[in-house]
Formats: C-alpha cells, sequence, structure tokens
C-alpha cells in the first residue's frame, strides 16, 4: 500500500498589530506604493491650481470661511521652509527636497513596505515631497490655502501656520514611519523565544 501523502504546511507571515500584510510580489508593493504618490500629487497639483485661479492676488488675506472661527481657505506663498525657517531660500529647499525624495526613494525596500502601512507612508512621503518640490520650480515658492484658527475669547485667532495636502501627507508619512519603528517586533525577544536555553 502507498504511503499517504505527507501534509503541506503553509507559513504566513507575522504582522504586527494594526497592520495588514498587502502583497509578496514586489511588482505589487512598487505600484501600490507609485499610485499612491502619484494620487498625492495630483491632488495637490489639482487643489493648489483652483486656489490660484479663485483668489489671483496672493497674500491678500482674502479669506473664504469654510467653518466659522475654525477653518478658511486662504492663498499664501511660502518661499521658506515649515513655520516660516530658511525664508526667501526657496532654491536651497528645492535641491534639500530633491535629495530627500531621491534618497526616500533609492532607500525605499529598507523600510517594510510588505505591509500596508509601509506603502501607504512611502505614497505619502513620496507624493508630498514632489508636490512641494513642483511649485518651487514651477512657481518660486509653495502654495499654502489651508488655514485652521480657533477664535479665543480675548479677541484675535489662535493659528496653525497655513498648509496644503502635500504638507499633510508628508506629516501623516512621518508619523506612520514612527509608528512602523514603534510597534516592529524586537528581533532579539524572537530569537530568544524561538531558541530554548541551553540544557532545557
Amino acid at each position: 500500500m502507498a504511503d499517504a501523502p505527507e501534509s503541506i504546511q503553509t507559513t504566513t507571515p507575522a504582522t504586527t498589530p494594526g497592520t495588514a500584510v498587502v502583497s509578496d510580489s514586489p511588482a505589487i508593493s512598487e505600484r501600490a506604493i507609485w499610485l499612491g504618490a502619484l494620487l498625492i500629487l495630483v491632488s495637490d497639483q489639482l487643489t493648489k491650481l483652483w486656489i490660484v485661479r479663485q483668489f489671483p492676488t496672493p497674500n491678500s488675506h482674502d479669506d473664504f470661511v469654510v467653518i466659522n472661527g475654525f477653518f478658511n481657505l486662504v492663498h499664501l506663498t511660502n518661499d521658506g521652509a515649515a513655520f516660516s525657517m530658511l525664508k526667501g531660500q526657496n532654491l536651497l529647499l528645492a535641491v534639500i527636497s530633491l535629495l530627500a525624495l531621491l534618497g526616500l526613494i533609492y532607500y525605499r525596500r529598507s523600510i517594510d513596505n510588505s505591509l500596508a502601512t509601509g506603502k501607504l507612508a512611502l505614497g505619502l512621503l513620496i507624493g508630498g515631497i514632489l508636490g512641494n518640490f513642483v511649485d518651487r520650480i514651477a512657481r518660486g515658492s509653495v502654495v499654502d490655502f489651508i488655514h485652521v484658527y480657533i477664535n479665543r475669547r480675548e479677541g484675535g485667532p489662535l493659528s496653525w501656520p497655513s498648509f496644503n495636502i502635500a504638507d499633510s501627507a508628508i506629516c501623516i508619512g512621518v508619523a506612520l514611519l514612527f509608528f512602523i519603528a514603534w510597534t516592529a517586533p524586537d528581533p532579539d525577544a524572537e530569537k530568544e523565544i524561538k531558541e530554548p536555553p541551553a540544557g532545557a
């Protein structure tokens, strides 16, 4: 009598809580990252184009109230970095953005992009950096149009610096990278669990 065929055991990759494996295929991983980046880039540039057409004069503080006392649309230009740092250094910041973008693309496989969170983070970062880089090259400054603020009781608004979709994508992407690093399993701890102590 022929021996019964041995059962084939399959293993599934371990995942970190809060993440999900999307695909083991490098081609699908790359496609998801670039599609995410393209979505951010297109949405960022389209919204900026709309703002420029609706508010032709930049920095005029001609606000459009979306939520009174909280959220306005504006047309501001920024030739510096966040929080008005490096004001007037648009070319320098364009070069820094390009270097950061190239570094991120080159080292993208060092990030665990087999997880949906990793793909999302990379797509957000690449798309966000590209969005503001296009502004710096094409317009000479970055277009900001989201103004979030709170009216204080003693008078006057308490405002957050104006930003755009690219800025939001970069911030969320960085936060996701911190989340991935924070929740990543410790390789040394896993090794200790798998290898029983000597003499056991």
